[in-house]
């Protein structure tokens, strides 16, 4: 293991199953995925049969509440006991350079530890590692059931580096003939290819390193962003993940006084990208609610009044066009519902994205108990499927620009919650590689 504590980075032993394993079956998409779609996961299940996959080593939060939630939390820990017993893992010791290609695109990263130490998720935070959207606490609970007395962690976390200049990852593509090659097949589902590298190069692992601590130098990054010289420096922003992140820190808090400061689980493994990166894209997280029980338009204009305006739309494409296209100072979104269309529009916001406008009103709307439940979809067509059944409503949103991530969540803090999504679902992170955090 090597630890650069300046940057908040560990190199630690990574398991991945042995060769003549089936990788298609044994990763599986992010456990927040796919929550008001149990059909995807029943063809996960159906898929996966028998054999080893990381389908049984993670709680799809489409379970959360159900019967079978008790079930699998006690099913998963077995798991990780059963693969570790089974020989499942060959072991590997690097950075792991990744390719993820879908959609037409491809996105690169490296697999490496955070000390999370260096990382706080409260709202305020100043520290090196940061969260970018606001942490709902009620999420943590479930998650840590599953890495309280865990054996191994499996991550979909992905955090962000501001590396306009394409100077840290972007180079590695040119250089994967000098590594071993560890995993490249097509993932379940029309999800795309993986492809996953493991470097051992050590001037090419100093590079990266020196790379990494020269976003982190104070001159540098305050010059970067035109900050006042008493601007701690964020090095890494959350991506996706927040809450699995956030999980692993409560966890580590919770038992660092017993078990010393060098303990595996002080860190979380994750993958790094470049916020720059062409095959990234920042896709909205649209909002359905389920089984309204009262008048949603009376509760609108009664909470933003005279602010608000309704228009109704002929079809989905044009409130769509209406929304995307928006260019005024006022913020907008889509609304659907199973009588139609239309676009919500909001003079004088009291906030910067409106994300931010529609979620000031659907949290205390949503807390009164006047839905059943809210939940959190990517894709319009998804949004608008599941908005237009009865007693349903849904929101669509706006994307917002990646390239403004950094510099506004140093100068105004996290910003709302689910504000964007790293792409949509089918392009979430697949849980691939392990690591033993006890």
């Amino acid at each position: 293991m090597k630890t650069y504590n300046s940057i908040g980075i560990r190199i630690s032993p990574v398991l991945l199953p042995k060769p003549g394993t089936d990788l298609t079956k044994w990763a599986v998409i992010a456990c927040d995925q796919f929550t008001s779609q149990p059909e995807y996961w029943d063809q996960v299940k159906n898929l996966v049969g028998d054999s080893p996959s990381t389908f049984n080593l993670i709680l799809p939060e489409v379970y959360l509440g159900k019967p079978e939630e008790a079930a699998r939390l006690k099913s998963t820990q077995q798991a990780m006991h059963d693969y570790l017993d089974k020989g499942v893992f060959a072991e590997h010791e690097g950075f792991i350079y990744l390719e993820r290609t879908v959609a037409g695109k491809t996105r690169k990263g490296i697999m490496l530890c955070l000390d999370l130490e260096k990382y706080d998720f409260n709202k305020g935070s100043s520290s090196l590692i940061r969260a970018t959207e606001g942490t709902i606490l009620d999420r943590l609970p479930p998650r840590m059931k599953i890495r309280e007395g865990a054996l191994l962690e499996l991550p979909h976390i992905m955090v962000l580096i501001d590396d306009p200049e394409h100077k840290i990852i972007e180079p590695l593509r040119n250089r994967k003939a000098e590594m071993t090659p560890l995993y490249d097949f097509d993932l379940m589902l029309g999800s795309g290819h993986l492809e996953g590298y493991l470097i051992q190069n050590a001037e090419m692992e100093k590079s990266i390193v020196a790379g990494i601590e020269k976003l982190a130098d104070p001159s540098v990054f305050r010059s970067k962003y035109n900050l006042d010289s008493d601007q701690p420096v964020l090095l890494f922003a959350m991506g996706d993940g927040n809450h699995s992140l956030a999980t692993a820190k409560a966890i580590w808090e919770k038992i660092k006084p017993q078990v010393g400061m060098d303990h595996p689980a002080r860190y979380a493994l994750v993958e790094i990208e470049n916020v720059h990166d062409e095959g990234l894209d920042f896709e909205p997280i649209h909002r359905v609610l389920f089984d309204v029980k009262t008048d949603l338009s009376a509760a609108m204009r009664e909470f933003y009044g005279s602010n608000l305006t309704l228009h109704p739309c002929k079809d989905q494409h044009e409130m769509v066009a209406k929304v995307d296209g928006n260019r005024s100072a006022n913020k907008m979104f889509g609304v659907i519902t199973p009588t139609g269309f239309f676009t919500g529009e909001v003079s004088h916001p009291a906030t910067n994205l409106p994300v931010g406008t529609l979620q000031a009103f659907l949290d205390p709307f949503v807390k009164a108990g006047n839905v059943h439940s809210i939940d959190y979809v990517h894709g319009e067509d998804v949004v608008c499927e599941l908005g237009a059944k009865p007693g349903n409503a849904g929101f669509y949103l706006p994307a917002m620009d990646k390239s403004d991530l950094f510099k506004t969540v140093i100068l105004d803090g996290a910003l709302p919650r689910k504000t964007f999504s790293m792409g949509e679902a089918k392009e979430k992170r697949f849980y691939m590689e392990c690591r033993r955090i006890a």
